[in-house]
């Protein structure tokens, strides 16, 4: 290597690139020699890490967030959820890529990302940052959803292999046999508690989600609302608990024609929620399995990532 080349590469400027090689149809690392390159051409000096159990992604983030002047992930929400989670806990502004190669891929959706690897990946070396607020659930970041109830255990009790060979599908089948054995779950949803906003609902619902995206669990889309990924607030969806078949096809037709007008159907945006549930009740957070509490506070943290999009 000539003198001249190495003073071109020490020139670069430096990118991680963190890699689920297990997520969805396994598709990025069939083009991770295309990625590197594009990679490349946009002036990166990439490093790779691969990742080969839950957590990996968050501590490769938290390692090297400050070594790097941008750190880019593929796989499903749940690897983005991690590298986010990751560079806040180190109080970086890294910038943040994503390329999503994971079975529903809602977060990737609802910024615009291509759905082609090659294509995510051009975006994740050559867009620019766009701030997204982020929220938190009892100190844990969250990218785009925290939710409770039917559809919540989909993303996490689907089988990895029929992700890999159902894709959508493996969701779609999940998520009709959560719908026949709801049980309903008793909260108290308290928002934006001591401003002139402030509302309490609660009741028994089959379903709660606290949201930041235009898609939840590849199920449940919100297309038709003026879904603000960067103006402080999150949106509270609830759906109360049926009483009777009539109320629950109102419930399915109001999801499936994205209009959300069923009486038994709440949708709220706020900076703050305060929930209080029933012990034992299951949340997942981006698609990952989480315990939960009896009290839980929800928070909207404004502009706190910088994701690279296209936009």
């Amino acid at each position: 290597m000539t003198e001249k080349n190495i003073e071109l590469t020490t020139d670069r400027k430096k990118l991680l690139f963190i890699l689920n090689p297990k997520a969805g149809t396994m598709q990025a690392v069939r083009y991770l020699a295309d990625i590197l390159q594009i990679f490349s051409d946009a002036g990166y000096l990439t490093s790779v890490l691969m990742t080969a159990k839950s957590g990996d992604a968050r501590d490769f983030a938290a390692a090297y967030a400050w070594d790097m002047d941008r750190i880019v992930c593929s796989g499903g929400d749940g690897t983005l959820n991690e590298v986010i989670e990751g560079v806040l806990s180190v109080k970086s502004t890294v910038e943040i890529g994503y390329i999503p190669a994971g079975s529903t891929n809602d977060f990737g959706a609802s910024v615009g990302l291509p759905r082609g690897i090659t294509d995510a990946a051009y975006v994740a070396a050559n867009g620019k940052p766009m701030k997204l607020d982020v929220g938190s659930f009892n100190g844990r970041y969250f990218s785009y959803v925290a939710s409770f109830g039917a559809f919540t255990s989909t993303s996490y009790s689907v089988p990895q292999n029929l992700k890999n060979i159902m894709g959508h599908t493996a969701y779609m089948l999940q998520g009709i046999r959560d719908v026949i054995n709801i049980k309903p779950v008793m909260a108290k949803f308290i928002v934006d508690e001591g401003t002139p906003n402030e509302r309490i609902f609660q009741g028994e619902y089959i379903f709660g989600a606290v949201c930041n995206s235009t898609s939840v669990g590849g199920l449940l889309k919100l297309d038709n609302f003026d879904v603000d990924m960067n103006d402080g607030m999150m949106e509270l969806l609830l759906i109360q608990k049926p009483n009777n078949l009539i109320e629950l096809n109102n419930i399915a037709i109001s999801l499936l024609d994205g209009q959300l007008k069923a009486s038994e159907i709440t949708f709220f945006s706020a900076r703050n929620i305060d929930v209080r549930i029933e012990p034992g009740t299951p949340w997942t957070l981006d698609g990952e399995y989480e315990k939960g509490d009896t009290n839980i506070e929800i928070r909207t943290i404004r502009s706190a990532v910088n994701l690279i999009t296209d936009r």
